[in-house]
């Protein structure tokens, strides 16, 4: 698809605009801080270039030519000066260059380790989070020339929070069976470290791999066994009812995503329900949660929001349109679940909204997204019906990830 017209404007808080803002929720956004600027992408429309919201033109010089090319980047040089007839609408290269379509690959991987709809309720796998993260490490040091020195501390954090993944992807592009691509990150990896002066056995081992370059060796590999996962994900059957008390009302609440943090939830629809007891003039809800079959991923932003260690998942209930109560949730073994009373008529069928959120984390609730959401779930489950075909490309933007190679593999055994 050809690149599109990305138009140059001035907002009145002084940023420069190139094209117009990304529509839709923000977990149908791909987002990358860059050197004076964030880059947006949409995950769910077709690829090219990303809208950019400058706030330091000048530090944003040294990759707006690599990115949008020579005309962009004097236009928005000259609508920052306030220039009189500041072109407003340039020629974007006919092609995308490769450090934007490296951008827009760091900044879909960045999103999928947010938003990826795993659910064992809609036979979506997780990801695995070690080669995520070591593939995020080799692509942020590709795109140096857009980062700040802020991303280059992100691209270290990812380095050394994931290298036990290291020996995994060295068995795996030993085997014979690895994509292409496997090699080049491998290489990435090695430079991106070097270049940090990071050591140890881990980057030994793989230093030591690459001098020797031993490399494929067709020897048997069981991709999905490759990383050792929790695999054992039994679905609740559901909470013990009470012995007395009768069923009064029922239903299937909200999930969110935007409202608690990656992999503490299973991000199918239905994975939130709620039934309403009473019994003589009392009345009470439970709800119930099927949680997400991986923790998140300690480090980086989500560790500075929320400690993991002292998650307090909560139901936000809405009994016939009133203001919210919470009620505390607790895991147990694959569920969260709560229990709180109500306080409402005893001859009334009451109406209940219910959504899940995280105290500290949540930003509040937002629009009715389940369409979004569903377009999510269908790009994941597209993305991985691709990983699971031959692919042999080294970094085409809508190449799989190799966390996703791997997560394609799994979805038999898993699912």
């Amino acid at each position: 698809m050809p690149a599109r017209r990305p138009a140059v404007t001035r907002a009145e808080d002084g940023t420069v605009q190139v094209a117009d803002p990304i529509a839709g929720p923000a977990f149908t956004r791909a987002v990358l801080d860059v050197a004076g600027a964030v880059l947006t992408w949409s995950v769910l429309g077709p690829t090219g270039l990303p809208a950019a919201e400058i706030h330091d033109v000048a530090r944003a010089q040294q990759w707006l030519w690599a990115v949008y090319g020579e005309r962009t980047a004097a236009a928005v040089d000259a609508v920052a000066s306030g220039a009189p007839g500041a072109a407003a609408e340039p020629m974007p290269p006919e092609q995308p260059t490769a450090l934007a379509e490296s951008a827009a690959r760091l900044a879909f991987g960045h999103w999928a380790a947010r938003w990826w709809p795993a659910s064992h309720l809609d036979g979506i796998p997780a990801l695995e989070p070690g080669a995520l993260g070591l593939e995020l490490a080799a692509l942020t040091h590709e795109c140096q020339q857009l980062l700040d020195e802020a991303g280059e501390v992100e691209g270290r954090e990812l380095l050394e929070e994931h290298l036990a993944a290291l020996a995994p992807l060295i068995r795996w592009w030993q085997s014979g069976a690895s994509p292409r691509r496997l090699g080049g990150v491998l290489r990435l990896i090695d430079d991106a470290a070097d270049g940090l002066g990071l050591g140890g056995e881990a980057l030994g081992r793989l230093r030591s791999a690459l001098e020797q370059d031993d490399g494929p060796a067709g020897t048997p590999l069981d991709l999905a066994g490759l990383f050792v996962r929790q695999r054992e994900f039994a679905l609740a059957a559901g909470s013990a009812r009470p012995a007395t008390g009768r069923v009064i009302a029922r239903g299937a609440g909200t999930n969110d995503w935007c409202r608690y943090p990656p992999g503490f939830v299973d991000a199918a629809e239905d994975a939130v329900s709620w039934t309403v007891y009473a019994l003589g003039a009392g009345r009470w809800i439970e709800v119930e949660v099927v949680a997400g079959g991986t923790a998140p991923v300690g480090g980086g932003r989500l560790a500075a929001e929320v400690s993991v260690e002292r998650v307090h998942l909560a139901a936000e209930v809405h009994v016939d349109g009133g203001p919210p109560s919470r009620v505390p949730l607790a895991r147990r073994d694959d569920v969260w679940t709560g229990r709180a009373d109500l306080d409402i008529r005893v001859s009334t069928t009451p109406s209940v909204e219910v959504g899940i959120l995280l105290p500290g984390f949540d930003p509040g609730p937002g629009a009715d997204d389940r369409a979004a959401r569903e377009a999510v779930r269908a790009l994941a489950r597209r993305r991985l019906g691709e990983a699971s075909a031959p692919y042999d490309g080294e970094a085409a933007q809508s190449g799989p990830f190799l966390a996703e190679i791997l997560a394609a593999a799994a979805v038999e055994e898993d699912f």
